[in-house]
């Protein structure tokens, strides 16, 4: 069997891998019913869906024909390592530091994984993902999230 398309080959391979690995995973979760969904009910779905995705791509990379194979360029590191960073750093610095300072920190470390860089649009990044994530998490869904860090009383 040929791959007609390395791109779409490997990509399917990988949701149709993550998905299963979901839905097996949320088999140690009580499904409850659909009236009342528990905890491994979403993952499961999800898990399933995203298999079904990776398995259609995958289809489509072994029986459509695309333009030279559709090769795999090589790997982008800079920005796969600055985003795995920025996630990081985000997980350890929200209890500590807050959403105020977490999130511009976050923002400003993903927007160095890119080639351009511009202050202004950091900025304005910035201010409306802190102010809407402030909205939408602690005054819609009432999360118990650290808004300012924690030196500040």
């Amino acid at each position: 069997m040929k791959i007609k398309s390395q791109r779409d080959f490997w990509s399917g391979l990988m949701f149709l891998v993550v998905g299963a690995a979901f839905a097996w995973g949320s088999m140690e979760y009580s499904f409850g019913s659909s009236a009342r969904p528990g905890p491994g009910y979403f993952p499961f779905g999800l898990g399933i869906l995203l298999a079904l995705l990776g398995g259609f791509v995958l289809f489509k990379a072994l029986t459509l024909e695309s333009e030279g194979g559709d090769p795999i360029g090589a790997i982008a590191w800079r920005p796969l390592l600055v985003i795995v960073l920025a996630i990081a750093v985000f997980g350890f610095a929200l209890p500590r530091l807050g959403l105020i300072c977490t999130l511009p920190l976050t923002v400003l470390l993903s927007s160095l994984a890119g080639r351009e860089f511009h202050w202004r649009d950091v900025l304005i990044s910035s201010v409306l993902l802190t102010a809407g994530s402030w909205a939408l998490f602690i005054l819609g869904l009432k999360l118990t999230i650290p808004v300012w860090p924690i030196y500040f009383g």
